[in-house]
C-alpha cells in the first residue's frame, strides 16, 4: 500500500517492515533518527510504548494517547522544526513527532465504507482492548448518541466506560448490551480470524435483526462469520480494509504534505490482501 502511493507521487523513497521487539523500541526511533529517516508506523504493542520516547506528540496522539505515525523533523536555519523531506542535507537537529491517524480512520471507515454518520447514532461496540478503546473514546467524541461496551472481561468494558464518562461528560455510555435496536454494531475484538470462530457477540442477549449496519476491522478474511450472519439478515456489511487504507494514506500525506492517492494504495491493499 504504502509503496504503490510513494511510487505514485513519484518519491524516491521506500517503505520496508522490521520486527523490533518491545523492549529496543527506543533504540529503534532512535536509530531511524540517526540515519535520516522521513518517517515510521508502528503497530501493536508499540503505539502505546513510543507515546513516552517521541520528542513531541500532535493532538490526535495526546488526546487517544497512542502513537502509530513519526515523522521525523529537522530544525533549519530559522530555529524551524520542518519534515525531513523538505532538506537536501541532513539537518544537525532532528526530533521525532508522534502522530495518530488511527482514530479518524475508523470513523471515516464507517462513514465511507458503511454510510454512517456516527453523530446522533446508537453503537454497540464490540471488544473494549486497545483497538475498542481508541475507537470508543472517537466515537464519543464524535458526538454519538448511545454507545454500548461489551467485552469478554466486564472490568475492562467497566474502565473504559468511566474514562469516557470522565473525557466526555456528555457521552451517554452503557456497559452491556442494547434493549433496543442500534444504529451500528463495531467489532474490535480478535473473534472472526480464524473461519471457525464464533460470533462475537452473545446470540441470547442480542440479534443482527436489531442493527442496520455491521462493521468487522478484520480485513482478512474478507468476510468474517460476523459479516457473514450480518448479510443474511439484511444489514449493510464492511470489513477493516477501509480503516487500514485510511490510517496508512493519512500517514503517507504527514510525511509528504500531498494528498494520498487512495485509489492506487486501495488497489494494492487489495491485490495483497485479497490477491484481485
Amino acid at each position: 500500500m504504502q509503496n504503490a502511493g510513494i511510487a505514485e507521487l513519484g518519491l524516491n523513497w521506500r517503505y520496508l517492515a522490521f520486527e523490533v521487539h518491545p523492549d529496543d523500541l527506543r533504540q529503534a526511533i532512535a536509530g531511524a533518527k540517526a540515519m535520516n529517516y522521513i518517517g515510521l508506523n508502528l503497530t501493536i504493542p508499540h503505539k502505546l510504548l513510543a507515546v513516552d520516547i517521541v520528542d513531541v506528540k500532535d493532538g490526535a496522539a495526546t488526546t487517544w494517547g497512542a502513537v502509530n505515525t513519526i515523522r521525523f523533523e529537522g530544525e533549519n536555519g530559522a530555529g524551524e522544526w520542518r519534515p525531513m523531506m523538505e532538506f537536501t542535507e541532513a539537518p544537525r537537529q532532528i526530533r521525532a513527532h508522534g502522530f495518530n491517524t488511527d482514530a479518524d480512520a475508523i470513523t471515516r471507515a464507517l462513514r465511507e465504507d458503511l454510510g454512517v454518520e456516527p453523530a446522533g447514532k446508537r453503537v454497540l461496540l464490540l471488544g473494549a482492548g486497545g483497538a475498542g478503546r481508541t475507537a470508543a473514546l472517537k466515537l464519543a467524541s464524535d458526538n454519538v448518541a448511545e454507545l454500548y461496551l461489551v467485552n469478554r472481561t466486564q472490568n475492562k468494558a467497566d474502565l473504559l466506560a468511566e474514562e469516557i464518562r470522565q473525557r466526555y461528560p456528555k457521552a451517554r455510555v452503557v456497559t452491556g448490551y442494547p434493549t433496543d435496536k442500534v444504529d451500528a454494531v463495531l467489532n474490535a475484538t480478535s473473534l472472526g480470524l480464524q473461519p471457525t470462530d464464533s460470533l462475537p457477540f452473545d446470540e441470547q442477549r442480542f440479534s443482527l435483526t436489531r442493527t442496520a449496519a455491521v462493521y468487522d476491522m478484520i480485513y482478512r478474511p474478507a468476510e468474517t462469520p460476523l459479516l457473514r450472519a450480518a448479510k443474511a439478515a439484511g444489514c449493510r456489511i464492511a470489513n477493516g480494509l477501509g480503516m487500514l487504507l485510511y490510517q496508512g494514506a493519512k500517514a503517507l500525506e504527514i510525511w509528504t504534505g500531498q494528498p494520498a492517492p487512495l485509489s492506487t494504495m486501495r488497489r494494492a491493499l487489495e491485490q495483497n490482501v485479497y490477491g484481485i
